[in-house]
């Protein structure tokens, strides 16, 4: 199989992420912060290491106990919003945004209790933080965007709305699914307030890890109660961090896994693999767009742009491209809306089932594209 579903989840992981994992799982598989033995001991030492390691990558900054742990970024990104938004609040987001983000904003609007502005973004892909500005309102409680789109992989200015937002007095929130560990992140720089991840995209570890950072002087409301193993006694579920957003048993061997796989990204180095794999990308656009029946979709250049393209060939469905990638050249892709149906609304495809979309990794090779290109190319002759 030539995988170029990197979007979705990075496949295959680097060796050490599955023997680390395997290993770790074998020797302290037991519940941490609940008992003083040796074993258990280790196992949190592995949790707080990990924190730190993501603080690191993201130069958070500040107190690596506020990096708490979910069950991806989906789990994050509800803990988050509906622990921000009261009733009378004002929320600005963009239409580059997943489902992760349209859902739970769409639930709180639909029960009354907050209102929501969409800023859409421009024929690059890109969201003018101009428009982030005009957008504020009095009332407006916090800005959510995207680090960058899951559809068509363009990398948002976060600074620059970072700054918009810290002028304002607004929190910033930013969901950095395909953004942590695929590009460079400086929380403190862009003025990031909260930045969630998830582990099994760019950060190379398994699925069914995640989490946020919440900078110091943000109030997250609990959503959430249960056992911590810290001060049992007390009724009321903890309000320090990371207990405040971490109730019951952590995803531990998931854990251990975003361990190692945050330490093959920067071994790697996150710069190198983003550069490598924009080549490989810049070589798969400049041929799609010189190929006839075929149209590519805010893929300008390959300034600020991760390895992310989504097309269509004139005449077929989406989803039947992609079966065809599939069944007849064994090409993994992901073709439909991508959970971001309002991306697809503003470039035009919603009413076209979507698009297909290729998502290059740090796995990936040239053969693979130059085997994509030509499959694409035969599809594409097939109605020419």
């Amino acid at each position: 199989m030539i995988y170029l579903d990197n979007s979705a989840t990075t496949f295959p992981k680097p060796d050490v992420v599955y023997s680390f994992m395997s290993d770790f799982y074998r020797k302290h598989g037991v519940n941490p912060g609940r008992s003083g033995f040796d074993a258990a001991i280790e196992t949190e030492e592995i949790i707080f290491n990990t924190r730190k390691l993501l603080m690191d990558i993201f130069h958070g900054g500040g107190d690596p106990n506020r990096l708490t742990f979910s069950s991806n970024a989906t789990d994050s990104l509800n803990i988050i919003i509906q622990g921000l938004a009261e009733k009378g609040d004002h929320v600005v987001t963009t239409m580059l945004e997943h489902n992760s983000v349209l859902r739970p904003l769409y639930c709180l609007q639909q029960q009354g209790i907050i209102d929501v502005t969409y800023v859409p973004f421009d024929e690059a892909g890109y969201v003018d933080p101009g428009d982030i500005k005009k957008a504020l309102r009095p009332n407006t409680k916090f800005v959510v965007c995207t680090h960058s789109s899951n559809v068509i992989g363009t990398i948002q200015p976060l600074s620059k709305i970072g700054k918009v937002c810290k002028e304002a007095g607004v929190i910033f929130v930013v969901d950095g699914s395909q953004g942590a560990g695929a590009v460079e992140v400086d929380m403190v720089a862009s003025n990031i307030d909260v930045y969630i991840f998830t582990g099994h995209k760019c950060l190379m570890g398994p699925t069914g890890i995640g989490g946020s950072y919440v900078r110091e002087g943000i109030n997250i409301r609990h959503t959430r109660y249960g056992g911590t193993g810290v001060r049992s006694a007390y009724p009321a579920h903890l309000e320090e961090y990371p207990y405040r957003l971490e109730a019951g048993t952590l995803n531990l061997v998931g854990i251990a896994g975003l361990n190692a796989g945050v330490k093959w990204v920067q071994e790697q180095g996150i710069e190198k693999l983003h550069k490598q794999e924009l080549a490989l990308w810049d070589k798969l656009r400049l041929a799609l767009q010189n190929t006839d029946g075929v149209t590519t979709y805010c893929a300008v250049d390959a300034n600020n742009q991760n390895p992310v393209l989504s097309f269509n060939i004139n005449g077929f469905e989406a989803g039947d491209v992609g079966m065809m990638l599939d069944v007849d050249y064994d090409i993994a892709s992901r073709t439909g809306l991508q959970c971001a149906p309002k991306v697809h609304e503003r470039i035009g495809t919603i009413h076209m089932h979507g698009t297909v979309r290729l998502s290059i990794g740090p796995f990936s090779t040239e053969s693979d594209i130059d085997a994509a290109i030509e499959a694409i190319r035969e599809i594409a002759a097939l109605k020419n």
